[in-house]
């Protein structure tokens, strides 16, 4: 069970020190298991983080070697080789039923993508016996859900088109953030069907349904939550229910989702056997929420360096928790470096299976931090993958390289959607030697070199200071970026 939560922030949840939102199921995973404290996505972006994710494969690494760097956009084709090997079909090989419940973002079909056809290929060709949910992002039309290969309510004699009028669509207030305005016609009861404010209820009693149906064999669920996306609309029954404003609602309604989940496993006799991953797809975005949540005294990533899309430690060091009674010691805490990509070579130790090295791509089997307490660290270094080709950063123990300026993401001025950089960070009052008074001072070194077992939140540069250090990791980046063949390790 591996529930994926979309810019859940390192401080999002009470377990890792929130105070102004409670996620009491959450926290329960964590006491009866093991929270990590140097986990990362496998990108600071929501698409390349979930092609990481499925495919153990760095994101730079996909489209040729032209990576992935950016969310997928409307037309775009399905993003994933179906010729690779992904978490589902990984557990399909085992013989598991495999469904992907939630946010999919990964395109769908061959070229554009014409949405008035069978959407494939899609996840039910990546080892996915079921899918339902958001075929892109809460945020971005189409705004319908997709039932395995097709549009929920699609009207043959009602086709979506691109002529205007454009369909409508809910509409919030702008507190509820950014939502873009809908850009394609047709499709009315598709439409009418879609309710953001009740995509979060749907979707956890669609994996409920789903566990249900499948609890006589082994089964894999993947529940990729669109929650805490903007645009932040929780269910009525958790308005102000956080203190931390509609952002802070829709965690709690995420919360809300994993414990119908557990609820529901533990019903059918399946808590005790059944392993949960509880993690984000990147940090949180000081978008409208994360600003008005600031602004009530919630910090979404704590105390680190950062944002969603940008290189430094919040765009990416997120929340994993993990508990499997009998098999994780309950209430550990864990400081391994592991990666969302290496959910295929550590499931595929779960499940029992050898797989090839090519196969496994950069994934690395971290099981014995989950299960053990090993005295080496699991994986000694880490490509960190931002909005920015050329943040392209690495990190090796202790040491954090970025090769250039900045944070590779958002910059924009707080007050903005695609706040960031160094002027969210003046704002929020975090504090880095190449920053003054929001703005990258001129002398600043042209590169990035933390200590982070030292300074996690990232507030000296010390690239001037180890030279030597900085060669060694400049060295080992452009090597592992220029291989052909994965770097394990």
């Amino acid at each position: 069970m591996l529930i994926f939560a979309d810019d859940l922030g390192y401080g999002d949840l009470s377990c890792y020190g929130a105070t102004k939102v409670q996620t009491p199921n959450i926290d329960r995973i964590a006491k009866a298991g093991r929270r990590f404290t140097d986990a990362h996505s496998a990108s600071a972006v929501c698409t390349p983080s979930r092609y990481g994710l499925l495919t153990g494969e760095y994101p730079f690494r996909a489209n040729n070697g032209k990576g992935i760097w950016g969310p997928c956009d409307h037309l775009q084709p399905l993003l994933i080789d179906t010729e690779k090997l992904t978490l589902g079909q990984l557990f399909k090989n085992r013989g598991y039923a495999t469904a992907a419940i939630g946010k999919w973002h990964l395109g769908f079909g061959k070229g554009e993508t014409d949405w008035n056809k069978p959407l494939r290929p899609g996840p039910l060709e990546l080892g996915f016996d079921y899918y339902f949910g958001l075929p892109k992002v809460n945020s971005g039309f189409p705004y319908v859900y997709v039932e395995n290969d097709g549009i929920v309510g699609y009207d043959p004699n009602d086709p979506i088109s691109y002529d205007q009028p454009y369909s409508k669509t809910t509409t919030y207030p702008p507190e509820a953030g950014k939502k873009t305005i809908n850009r394609i016609g047709g499709a009315k009861k598709a439409h009418a069907i879609y309710d953001d404010e009740k995509t979060g209820t749907l979707l956890a009693e669609k994996a409920v349904q789903w566990i249900d149906a499948n609890k006589e064999k082994p089964f894999f669920l993947y529940f990729p939550s669109p929650n805490v996306h903007h645009p932040f609309t929780p269910a009525p029954r958790f308005k102000g229910t956080s203190q931390a404003g509609l952002y802070g609602d829709f965690i709690h309604e995420l919360d809300w989702q994993v414990g119908e989940i557990v609820k529901c496993l533990e019903k059918n006799n399946l808590i005790d056997n059944t392993l949960i991953i509880v993690t984000s797809d990147n940090g949180g975005m000081f978008n409208r929420g994360g600003q008005d949540a600031f602004q009530d005294g919630h910090r979404i990533n704590g105390d680190l360096l950062g944002f969603k899309f940008g290189v430094w430690e919040g765009g990416h060091r997120v929340p994993f928790i993990a508990k499997w009674p009998g098999k994780i010691p309950a209430d550990t805490v864990s400081d391994q470096l592991i990666s969302g990509i290496d959910m295929l070579a550590t499931l595929a130790a779960v499940t029992g299976q050898n797989i090839s090295d090519e196969q496994l791509a950069d994934s690395i089997n971290v099981l014995p931090a989950l299960v053990d307490e090993p005295e080496v660290p699991m994986r000694e270094s880490l490509v960190i993958v931002p909005r920015s080709a050329k943040h392209l950063a690495i990190r090796k123990g202790k040491w954090m390289y970025i090769p250039a300026r900045g944070n590779g993401g958002f910059r924009g001025k707080p007050g903005t959607h695609g706040a960031g950089g160094p002027a969210a960070i003046f704002f929020v009052g975090n504090e880095n030697s190449d920053i003054q008074k929001g703005k990258i001072v001129k002398n600043a070194p042209p590169a990035q070199l933390y200590n982070l077992e030292v300074d996690r939140n990232q507030t000296t540069n010390l690239y001037r200071k180890y030279p030597e250090v900085v060669k060694e990791m400049r060295n080992l980046l452009e090597s592992t970026r220029s291989s052909s063949h994965p770097i394990k390790k």
